[in-house]
């Protein structure tokens, strides 16, 4: 990452001083040419009153870093924001320094040109959002790094090596895909009074929220799926995620022409369909991140899946299908009522979500796993949850041309105003016959 960027900052505990790590890692920056992109960032010093005290620790430990050969040290406060303003304008320089150095480099007005405008469309254009999730220790780095084609993250035999969420952006066949590394996560009852990472795993948890597809990385060593790996697919589920499988370390197991990656595949999805029925059918991609077999075929299992969890189904092939659904198994009867299923509708995707008009205000639970069953079955929407809601249609017709009787206006409206003409006319009649005697 150092290498390839263009602007360094060396973070440091200003109260501590300038302690070995230090020392070794600037000279570590000075090997690679980055002397005049580094910059000494002094962090944990809230407010001013250690500016204010020249015989503080603070004052001296900021003259000693200058001994580093990189520069003033900006003083800032990371948990309260003090100084963030002026890295954010050392980045805006940095920025403006690159665009002077490519005008002068000699491209011309057109490569300028293309430049922006390749620029502007890349803006327009959302990446593949790819969650890499599962329990510590089964691969999900190495896979990254196995996908990149480089040591892009940290991996190694250590559990619990990866603390954050780490969003990388590369091109995979002219596709914009971000993948995100995340720690492992174990069961609540494993990581009681560990703070630390239970801000790993909701960490995690977020990153699954925002990724389009979740990819669930198994240890195929173990054979048969854990408990806590079915808690996952349960929270892909709620979130409303596309779900695909990754049964990582098939080298590990003895595969002969009686057992393939294949026959294992299968078993993990009859696994979790027996526990699981939404999730029949689930991609499952047997791979080793070791010596990269079967890694060629993860991500267009992944594109797939993201666009038939995005795709959107016209309202005629809907109502088709419900017609032919409701003549294989009519509704049952709810609450002495014969439920009629009138229509059906998508209203959104991503998830995919479906409002199904009724006469009734809801269906039984096995009338609609009935439905969904077949509904993953027509329209291939296998490994990400289907959402049918049952909605009760108006009894009162819209299309009713019937015109309502007019009522007049004033107190209670046109009858009454003629029983009150009535009145004053006898009134009237009654005075008129008392002048006449």
């Amino acid at each position: 990452a150092a290498r390839q960027s263009d602007l360094v900052l060396l973070l440091w505990d200003a109260r501590l001083g300038v302690t070995q790590d230090l020392v070794i890692t600037a000279r570590w920056l000075r090997k690679l040419g980055k002397l005049s992109k580094v910059v000494v960032v002094a962090n944990k010093l809230e407010g001013d009153a250690w500016a204010q005290d020249e015989d503080s620790i603070v004052m001296e430990n900021l003259q000693d870093v200058l001994r580093l050969g990189l520069g003033e040290a900006i003083p800032i406060s990371a948990l309260q924001g003090d100084g963030l303003g002026d890295i954010a304008i050392l980045i805006e320089q940095r920025k403006a320094e690159k665009n002077e150095e490519y005008l002068a480099s000699g491209a011309g007005e057109e490569d300028n040109n293309h430049s922006l405008m390749s620029a502007e469309d890349t803006e327009d254009i959302k990446p593949l959002q790819i969650a890499i999730i599962g329990r510590q220790n089964v691969g999900k780095s190495t896979l990254v790094n196995s996908l990149l084609k480089e040591d892009r993250v940290l991996a190694g035999s250590t559990p619990g090596l990866t603390r954050d969420a780490i969003a990388v952006e590369w091109y995979w066949n002219d596709q914009l895909v971000q993948l995100v590394d995340t720690a492992g996560i174990r069961k609540l009852t494993k990581r009681m009074g560990d703070t630390i990472e239970d801000m790993s795993v909701a960490d995690a948890l977020r990153a699954m929220k925002v990724a389009e597809v979740a990819v669930l990385v198994l240890d195929a060593e173990e054979l048969y799926i854990q408990r806590q790996e079915l808690a996952i697919c349960n929270a892909v589920l709620n979130e409303g995620r596309s779900l695909v499988i990754a049964a990582n370390k098939m080298d590990l197991l003895e595969i002969s022409r009686e057992y393939s990656p294949q026959d294992f595949a299968n078993s993990v999805r009859e696994q979790i369909e027996s526990r699981i029925p939404l999730l029949r059918n689930i991609p499952v991609v047997p791979m080793s991140c070791l010596s990269g077999a079967g890694i060629s075929k993860l991500l267009p299992t992944v594109l797939d899946a993201r666009n038939r969890w995005s795709q959107t189904i016209s309202t005629g092939l809907l109502n088709r299908w419900l017609k032919e659904v409701v003549i294989g198994s009519h509704p049952p009867v709810v609450e002495g009522v014969r439920a009629k299923l009138k229509y059906i509708i998508q209203t959104k995707g991503r998830p995919p979500t479906f409002i199904i008009y009724s006469n009734v205000q809801k269906i039984p639970e096995p009338y609609l796993r009935y439905l969904t069953k077949h509904f993953q079955d027509s329209f291939n929407f296998f490994g990400m949850p289907v959402r049918l809601v049952v909605k009760k249609s108006s009894t009162s017709n819209p299309y009713d041309d019937k015109k309502k009787k007019r009522t007049g206006f004033g107190l209670g409206g046109r009858d009454a105003r003629f029983q009150r003409r009535v009145k004053e006319y006898q009134e009237k009649s009654k005075k008129s016959k008392k002048k006449l005697l």
